[in-house]
């Protein structure tokens, strides 16, 4: 099974490395990510998710027990949220080694960043419904002032909110950092421009990577908000060909490509290698291990025997996995 070692600290896009594979013609090789700009064409749109990132995770208590609770997107209207709770522990404990608070049932009370919150139901014993007492502007604040994004046990150090935002993020709709996202410095966001590359954005409610539970984990990704702004659809609908920058980009405009669905709402299109593209041909995207969800949606991109090899070899050349690592990008040519 291919393993990526995880980037270990957060690093400058120049310090990232691109891995180009070519879906008809089959092959791959190491590109610096300054050529980029040059493997695309005029015409072309690159499409990136512009939700920036939450202090999703909050500290508090639940019948006397430490917890952490992480939001999957801020509490809507009647201040229900989903979120995802774990029991004792820190950002230094893998989340696979991370247990479900005990006994938590419906009606019981949360205390987390000076909020108090009731379980509505519970799919799992890790993922819940809340319900807040105060209300949005309340929430958000208090997120702010005690809330730090998700952490990962690979890391030397804790990772700051603004180590998790891409340069262009806008509003706070993502739980964990869309990452593939993040090489895109303004230098290289300018060279697309003067190569004749359109830029796009939508904006994704991207959710967890994992919550450590194999068979919760399978079941990736959630129900997810998405929303496409008229300037983007029309941008899509003429180009050459869509580049999408990460799984939620496309996991959004394919679902806005469905038969009657609308350019907001929400998602729980699945893809994988069953799924026929509709809009997006080419995907930059990070490295990440097989067996996680990312790796079902790339299949619809290119035949796994063929990421497979890629994998090997960016894996012998040293390339770095997870949220911090390096990048591919596979085109449709």
């Amino acid at each position: 099974m291919m393993h990526f070692a995880p980037a270990t600290e957060v690093r400058t896009a120049r310090a990232t490395r691109l891995l180009v594979v070519r879906r008809r013609s089959r092959d791959f090789r190491e590109a610096a990510l300054s050529e980029l700009p040059s493997l695309l064409s005029p015409q072309d749109v690159v499409v990136v998710n512009d939700a920036a990132t939450l202090p999703s995770s909050v500290f508090g208590t639940a019948r006397g027990q430490a917890i952490e609770v992480r939001l999957l997107a801020l509490p809507n209207g009647s201040r229900e949220a989903d979120a995802v709770l774990f029991g004792e522990g820190d950002w230094r404990t893998p989340t696979e080694h991370r247990r479900a608070p005990l006994d938590l049932q419906p009606g019981d009370t949360l205390r987390v960043a000076s909020l108090e919150a009731t379980v509505v139901s519970l799919t799992t014993p890790k993922r819940v419904r809340l319900r807040f007492e105060s209300g949005r502007d309340a929430i958000i604040a208090a997120l702010y002032r005690a809330g730090r994004p998700v952490q990962y046990a690979h890391m030397r150090a804790p990772l700051a909110l603004w180590d998790v935002q891409n340069v262009y993020a806008s509003e706070p709709w993502a739980a964990e950092m869309p990452s593939a996202g993040r090489p895109l410095d303004f230098a290289m966001l300018d060279a697309l421009r003067k190569r004749g590359v359109a830029v796009a954005r939508l904006t994704h409610g991207a959710g967890l990577s994992s919550i450590g539970d194999a068979a919760t984990d399978a079941s990736l990704p959630w129900v997810e908000r998405y929303r496409i702004p008229a300037e983007t659809l029309e941008l899509v609908s003429k180009a050459k060909r869509v580049v999408a920058v990460g799984t939620s980009v496309v996991r959004a405009l394919e679902s806005s490509a469905l038969p009657g669905a609308p350019s907001e709402g929400t998602t729980s299109l699945r893809i994988d290698a069953g799924h026929e593209l509709r809009v997006v041909g080419s995907l930059l995207t990070g490295m990440h291990d097989a067996t996680t969800s990312h790796a079902d949606l790339v299949a619809a991109f290119v035949p796994p025997a063929l990421i497979a090899e890629a994998s090997r070899f960016a894996q012998a050349r040293g390339f770095l996995g997870h949220e911090m690592g390096d990048v591919c990008l596979i085109l449709d040519d």
